[in-house]
Order: C-alpha cells, then sequence, then structure tokens
C-alpha cells in the first residue's frame, strides 16, 4: 500500500485517531497562531481533516489549506463550509509540487507531516521556495523518538502500516532544519504520548 493510499483509507477516522496523541495540540495551536497572527496570506501543506486549518483562519488574512490526499480534501472542504471560513480555500496538492509562485506566502504551515515524507530536504525545499523572503515556516511535528513510550508506540503502530520515514526526536527535528539551512527562530518539546517537536524557522535569501 502506497502512502497517499493509507491516508485515502484513513481520512473518515483520522480525527479519532489523533485523540488519544492530543494532548500537545492546544498548546500547538496555540504557539502555530501567534505565529501566523496578522499575516496576510499563509499556506498549510498536509492539512488533513483541517484541525489545524481552523485555527489559522482565526488570526490570518488568507489561508490556503492542501493535502495530497482526495479525501482528506473532501473532509477539510466539508469542516471549512460548515464553519463558514469564508477566508479559507481548500485545494489537493503534493509537498514536493506546490503550484504557486515563489515567494507567495507570508507563512508555511507544514503540522505533522515531516516524519511521514520519504525525501526530507526536498520538501523543505518546495516550502522554501513558496515563502516570500522574512517568511516563517512554522513545523511541528510528533517525534516519535522522543521518549521510549514513544518509540514503543511508533514501532508498534509501523506494523498496522502507518507510513512513516523516520522516528525524529525534538534535538534531530531542529538538527535537520538547521542542517538544510534553516535559523531557528522557537523551538519547543510538547508532552504527549507522542510528543511534539514545535519549531519556526526563517531563512536568509
Amino acid at each position: 500500500m502506497s502512502d497517499r493510499s493509507y491516508w485515502e483509507r484513513h481520512a473518515a477516522h483520522y480525527d479519532a485517531s489523533l485523540r488519544i496523541l492530543g494532548r500537545p495540540f492546544p498548546r500547538m495551536l496555540e504557539l502555530t497562531q501567534a505565529a501566523v497572527r496578522g499575516r496576510a496570506r499563509v499556506l498549510e501543506v498536509a492539512a488533513g481533516t483541517g484541525l489545524v486549518t481552523t485555527a489559522l483562519a482565526e488570526v490570518a488574512g488568507e489561508v490556503v489549506a492542501t493535502d495530497y490526499a482526495s479525501a482528506m480534501v473532501e473532509v477539510l472542504e466539508r469542516r471549512v463550509r460548515e464553519l463558514g471560513l469564508a477566508n479559507v480555500r481548500c485545494e489537493q496538492a503534493d509537498i514536493y509540487a506546490l503550484r504557486f509562485e515563489p515567494g507567495s506566502f507570508d507563512a508555511v504551515v507544514a503540522a505533522n507531516v515531516l516524519h511521514l515524507v520519504p525525501d526530507l530536504d526536498g520538501a523543505l525545499r518546495a516550502l522554501k521556495r513558496v515563502l516570500r523572503p522574512g517568511g516563517k515556516l512554522i513545523t511541528p511535528t510528533f517525534c516519535h523518538d522522543e521518549t521510549w513510550l514513544s518509540a514503543i508506540l511508533s514501532r508498534a503502530a509501523s506494523l498496522t502500516g502507518f507510513p512513516s520515514h523516520r522516528r525524529f526526536t525534538a534535538r534531530s527535528l531542529r538538527e535537520a532544519l538547521e542542517s538544510f539551512g534553516a535559523h531557528v527562530d522557537r523551538a519547543e518539546t510538547l508532552a504527549g504520548l507522542v510528543p511534539i517537536g514545535y519549531v519556526e524557522s526563517t531563512f536568509d535569501r
């Protein structure tokens, strides 16, 4: 089963599956909102069913929310429509082939996806391309190797076909971004069954 087909199959119960991992989410959303507050145009990749999208819509001018699984986009569009989020546009898009002009966005949010991408540098390169000079990259990411419990849970999940391509710690996540050339402006480890490493970065041009 391909990575894409996994997410197509799991879109309907994605929200329910995240409830057991939800302890870091309130703080993650608080930090993410603060990072994008007042920014005119924000891109969200791997938006899934819109759990982060709704928070972004409260504080940003325009949000373009994307996911590469069509079933996820269907759920996302329904949530946006039901909540009446007029400043959100939903699109199906591959993180490696974003159909936007260079420098199109004031901020890019890639929440809980960097551990899932096969080509990390390729994904970061694509996200950097669409950021304007001085724009903010926000990458909260599940850190599967942060604790012994999260490591056990991660390895158990892999037996079910969960398509993770790397297991970060908060430190290795930050180091991966810095190795790519990002300047880390803020980093915080958010506790949970699987902790989230929250990182905000900018790039020199």
